[in-house]
Order: structure tokens, then C-alpha cells, then sequence
């Protein structure tokens, strides 16, 4: 079997890891592309981490200064004992650009990443460019898409094994064989930090709190009220919604863009990075 790194995603990438402070959180960032360049911030989902995006980097980093960040309780960035509604990751957002000088970006997210990319851009209307919703808008759930979410991530976190993280890993995508070992390894070696499974808890509760989807899900006035251009991708086997309920999203915003990738699950920009970097690049680049 031929061993496959998330690192060797990057081969022939000029880029660099480092650490922000953003407004007293260390934020861990992967980088590429030079600083003269408008400026694209990726964010994954829930329980997820900078490494989505390692196909993606660097054919972005050729027209944009592109950033994937761990957000605040994620990853290998700071996991202070707080809320974690999508406004506070907005806040952590806003903290992470104005360390960076970053006036105006583009923001593409995956499941919470799109909430928060749509919660900044009604928050923070004059700072975005363009946005993308990647699986994901801050809907309400299904009961049972909650409990499959948050049962598979307590128990890789809780129980964090190879095996347990892995489960968690092939929710995301249509085909099993996607996820590598490094991945996991990754994600393994994350979940085993001794804050995480209180921080877990707390991420959480922005779905299994009794009003938990009330204080985070953004609804039609809302998307009515988003300014910026946005495109709204969606896959033919999300685990969360099927693609009709993108599309609704994507007729609720006055200047939006709909795509559909097939034979992809809810990590598209990882299982088809050539056709998830062809649609978001058009988008982006007003192709």
C-alpha cells in the first residue's frame, strides 16, 4: 500500500505554518501565496482543523493571499473555556484579521465554516468580498443528523482511538478509502489534548442546547439581507441536507451562485479538489 501524507498535498507549495494572536487566542494558520494579493480565508467545520484545505492551498495561492486557520477550540490553536456560538467565532474571525491588517477578504467555509463565513458577512458587511457556502448555512438540523454529529464526535474525542477517529472522518466523505492515514493521524494526535473533550462539549451546544439552534441558525430574512456575492456548493451525498436545500439558501441571497459536485460527500474540496478548485476559482474570479 502506498502511504499517503496530508503533507504530500503540498509538495511543489510554497507555504508556511505559524501562529496569530488574535485578540489572545494563538491561531494556527497554513499560508500561501504572496501579501500584495486580495485575501482568501478558509475555515472548516465542526471538530475539524486546518488540513481540510492542504488540496486546495496552493492552486488559490496563485490569484490570493490564501490562509486555512484552526478556529478558536480547534485544532491546534488555543482552546480557552468559553462560548462557541457563531458569533463568537466571528469575533475570533474579526481578531484573527485585524492582526493579520487584513481589511477585505473573501471567505470560503465548510459546514461551521459557512455559518460563520455568512454570520461575518452580516456581522462584518463592509469587510467581505465574496463568500462561500461549502455543505453548510447555518440551518437547522434534522434530530438525527444532530445526534449522528455529535455522538461521532464525542466519541473520538472522548474515546479517541484510531478507530473512533476514523468513523468521524468518513462522515465526511462519500468514499471511505479518501481518508489516510496521516489524517487520521492528525486528527488523532489533536482530539488526544486533555482540553479538548471539555471544549467539545461546549462547541456542541450550538446544536444540542435546548436553544441552541435558535441563538445560530440563520434563516431566510437573514440570507435576504447578504450583501456580497456568494456561491453555495453543495454534493450530491452531503450527510446534512440534500442538494435541494442548498439550492433554496441560494435563491433566498440576492447575488448568489449554485453548484452541485457529485460522488462527493461533505468534504468536496478534499474528495475532488480539481473540481471543487475549477467552480470556487471561477466563482471567485468572476469567470
Amino acid at each position: 500500500m502506498t502511504y499517503h501524507s496530508v503533507w504530500s498535498d503540498l509538495r511543489g507549495v510554497e507555504f508556511r505554518q505559524r501562529w496569530v494572536d488574535a485578540g489572545g487566542v494563538a491561531t494556527r494558520v497554513l499560508e500561501s501565496g504572496s501579501a500584495d494579493k486580495p485575501a482568501l480565508i478558509f475555515i472548516h467545520g465542526t471538530g475539524g482543523h486546518a488540513e481540510a484545505y492542504v488540496r486546495n492551498l496552493g492552486p488559490h495561492a496563485e490569484h490570493f493571499h490564501t490562509y486555512s486557520i484552526d478556529m478558536v477550540g480547534h485544532g491546534f490553536s488555543d482552546k480557552p473555556d468559553q462560548a462557541y456560538d457563531f458569533k463568537d467565532y466571528v469575533e475570533h474571525l474579526r481578531a484573527f484579521l485585524d492582526a493579520e491588517g487584513i481589511r477585505k477578504v473573501s471567505i470560503s467555509g465548510e459546514s461551521m465554516g459557512a455559518g460563520i463565513a455568512g454570520w461575518f458577512a452580516l456581522t462584518y458587511p463592509d469587510r467581505v468580498d465574496k463568500i462561500v457556502l461549502n455543505t453548510g448555512a447555518a440551518l437547522r438540523l434534522p434530530e438525527d443528523v444532530v445526534q449522528r454529529l455529535a455522538t461521532l464526535s464525542m466519541d473520538a474525542v472522548v474515546n479517541a482511538s484510531e478507530e473512533s477517529v476514523r468513523k468521524r472522518l468518513e462522515w465526511l466523505v462519500h468514499d471511505p478509502s479518501d481518508i489516510n492515514e496521516d489524517l487520521v493521524d492528525t486528527r488523532l494526535t489533536i482530539y488526544r489534548n486533555p482540553e479538548y473533550v471539555a471544549r467539545m462539549t461546549n462547541i456542541l451546544k450550538r446544536h444540542t442546547d435546548p436553544d441552541g439552534q435558535d441563538r445560530n441558525c440563520l434563516e431566510q430574512h437573514h440570507w435576504e439581507k447578504v450583501a456580497c456575492p456568494v456561491l453555495v456548493l453543495w454534493t450530491d451525498h452531503d450527510p446534512t441536507a440534500p442538494p435541494e436545500i442548498g439550492k433554496q439558501v441560494a435563491d433566498w441571497i440576492p447575488d448568489s451562485r449554485f453548484a452541485v459536485m457529485t460522488d462527493a460527500g461533505h468534504w468536496p474540496q478534499f474528495e475532488d479538489p480539481e473540481t471543487f478548485n475549477r467552480i470556487h476559482l471561477d466563482f471567485l474570479l468572476g469567470r
